[in-house]
C-alpha cells in the first residue's frame, strides 16, 4: 500500500517544537567531571525532520523564541543551516526569572557507564505555544504540508502545547495534510496530569495515519497492553510487540502504518537494533543487528525521520523501515543529536552494511 500525500505543497514535513539546547562533555567524559562542552541547538522533533531537511526536502519548524536571546540566534542560524524554515512569535524574556531556551545536559556513556541526561526546562519558553500564534489555515491550505510530524514531547509540555498540538492535527485533517504521531511518553511531564493528557492523546492518535511508540509509550499514553521495557533478549519479544501493534491497530484503525524500534543495549558503545513496521496488514519486522554506537540519543528519532522521508519519497513500505532502521543507526555514530545524512546512498550503505571507504 502506499500513503496518498497532497500534491505540489510548499513544504514536504511540518513539525511544531520546542526548541532548546544540548551540552555535551567532550571525548565521551560524565558531566560532573568535565569542564569542557559542545553545545548544540536541539530538540526531538527537529532530529526527526532532519533527515528530509539534510536530503533536500522543504520542512518548515513551528516553535517560539526569546526575544533579544543570544540562545535563540543560535538556535535559528542552526536550524537555516540545517535547511529548515522556521516560523515563531518572539516572547520576551521578562525579568531574570523569565523565559528561556530549556537545557538537555547530557553524559554520553563509555562501555560499561551507561548515558544520564538532565532536563533543566525551568522557564521554557515552548511552553507557551498557542495555536492563536499561527495562521493554520494559511500554513495548511494555502502553502500546503504532506506530513505534519506531532510528538507527545510537545503534547504533554503544558496545557496550552496540548491543545496546539489537538488544534494542528485538526487542521492536518481538514486540509488533506497526513499526520505522524510519536507518543514519546515522559513520566515527569504526565505526573497528575493522565486523565488531561490521555484525553488528548487518544484523539490525536484517532486521527493520526502513522503512529510510532515503544512499548513504553502504547501503554502509558493509550492504555494498550504490550511486553515489559528492557530486557536481555529483545530479538525473543517480537512477536508479543507484534501483538501489541494488533491491539493499538484494532483501537485507532484510522492509521495505516504503525511503528516500533527494538534495542537492546550490550553495553553503551554497542547495541542490538531492530525494527518492526505494520502497513496496512502487512508486517515488516528487521531483526536486531549489532551497531556500534558513539551517542545514543537520537537514535529513535532518526529512525522516525528516515521512514517518513520513505514515506514523502513514494517508495515501496519494505524500504520506509529500511531507510528509518539506518538512519537511526547513522544518528548514533554522530555527536550532535539529529543525524546529518550526507546522501541517500550513505544511509544505505548503513543498511547494507558496507562500512567501507569511498574514495
Amino acid at each position: 500500500m502506499s500513503i496518498e500525500l497532497k500534491k505540489n505543497p510548499m513544504y514536504s514535513l511540518l513539525v511544531p517544537t520546542s526548541m532548546g539546547v544540548r551540552i555535551t562533555p567532550l571525548s565521551g567524559q560524565p558531566v560532573h567531571c568535565s569542564d569542557t562542552f559542545h553545545m548544540q541547538a536541539t530538540s526531538a522533533e527537529t532530529n526527526v525532520a532532519s533527515i528530509s531537511s539534510y536530503l533536500g526536502l522543504p520542512v518548515k519548524v513551528l516553535t517560539t523564541f526569546v526575544k533579544d536571546s543570544p540562545v535563540a540566534r543560535f538556535i535559528k542560524d542552526n536550524l537555516a543551516s540545517r535547511h529548515m524554515c522556521y516560523e515563531g512569535k518572539e516572547v520576551s524574556q521578562g525579568d531574570p526569572w523569565g523565559y528561556r531556551h530549556q537545557f538537555n545536559i547530557a553524559d554520553s556513556g563509555s562501555g560499561s557507564r551507561g548515558p544520564r541526561v538532565h532536563n533543566d526546562r525551568a522557564g521554557e519558553v515552548g511552553r507557551t505555544l498557542n495555536v492563536n500564534d499561527f495562521d493554520l489555515d494559511r500554513i495548511f491550505g494555502t502553502e500546503g504540508v504532506q506530513i505534519v510530524h506531532l510528538s507527545g514531547l510537545i503534547g504533554a509540555l503544558s496545557p496550552e502545547t496540548g491543545t496546539f498540538c489537538l488544534e494542528l492535527a485538526h487542521a492536518a485533517k481538514k486540509y488533506g495534510t497526513r499526520i505522524s504521531f510519536d507518543l514519546n511518553y515522559r513520566a515527569s511531564f504526565w505526573k497528575g496530569r493522565e486523565n488531561e493528557l490521555g484525553t488528548i492523546f487518544r484523539e490525536i492518535a484517532s486521527v493520526s495515519d502513522i503512529l510510532v511508540g515503544n512499548e513504553e509509550d502504547f501503554q502509558l499514553c493509550l492504555g494498550i497492553e504490550g511486553p515489559e521495557s528492557g530486557g536481555k533478549d529483545i530479538a525473543s519479544k517480537i512477536e508479543s510487540f507484534k501483538e501489541m501493534i494488533r491491539v493499538v491497530k484494532g483501537a485507532y484503525p484510522h492509521a495505516s502504518v504503525f511503528a516500533t524500534t527494538l534495542r537492546q543495549v550490550i553495553n553503551a558503545n554497542l547495541h542490538k537494533w531492530g525494527a518492526i513496521m505494520l502497513e496496512g496488514d502487512n508486517w515488516h519486522v528487521i531483526e536486531p543487528r549489532e551497531i556500534a554506537v558513539l551517542d545514543r540519543i537520537g537514535g529513535g528519532d532518526g529512525f522516525v525521520g528516515g521512514l517518513l522521508y520513505g514515506i514523502l519519497r513514494g517508495w515501496d513500505p519494505v524500504r520506509w523501515i529500511q531507510f528509518g532502521w539506518a538512519s537511526g543507526a547513522l544518528a548514533t555514530t554522530v555527536m550532535t543529536d539529529y543525524a546529518q545524512p550526507a546522501d541517500e546512498e550513505q544511509v544505505w550503505s548503513i543498511w547494507e552494511g558496507n562500512a567501507r571507504v569511498r574514495r
